[in-house]
């Protein structure tokens, strides 16, 4: 039975999807507040969502592996970590761009979790760039 070693790329893409997520529930954006009744919203609107299932879908990535028994997932290939960190960014970035449609794109004092899972994602992209680099380590 040969292992996979969960290696630092994989770590690293691990640290970025739980950061994107945390930073999923937080507001996004907030306006008013000062005569007008303040309204905001989080990474559950909008292509936010698709922040939210890929960040999930690249922590299932990573575990997949390690619930078989032969140690091995014909799905857990850098290839399919490009794929769900260009969905995460994708989405991320529909969200920025829908988000100063409503001129409501703000800093990190009013909106939090935008600016977290931003971090999040280039964390996740360093992780990605890191598995696309390094070598296959087996036990």
């Amino acid at each position: 039975m040969t292992r996979r070693a969960l290696g630092r790329g994989r770590l690293i893409v691990v640290v970025g999807a739980i950061v994107a997520l945390a930073g999923i529930v937080p507001p996004w954006w907030r306006v008013g507040g000062t005569v007008t009744p303040a309204i905001s919203g989080n990474g559950f609107e909008g292509a936010g969502i698709l922040v939210f299932l890929a960040a999930l879908g690249l922590l299932a990535l990573v575990v997949l592996p390690f619930t078989r028994r032969e140690g091995e997932a014909a799905i857990d290939r850098p290839s399919s970590y490009v794929l769900l960190a260009m969905l995460a960014i994708g989405g991320f970035i529909l969200r920025v761009l829908e988000i100063n449609g409503m001129e409501a794109l703000a800093l990190p004092d009013r909106a939090p979790g935008l600016w977290l899972s931003g971090a999040g994602l280039l964390i996740v992209a360093w992780g990605v760039a890191e598995l696309l680099n390094e070598r296959r380590v087996e036990f």
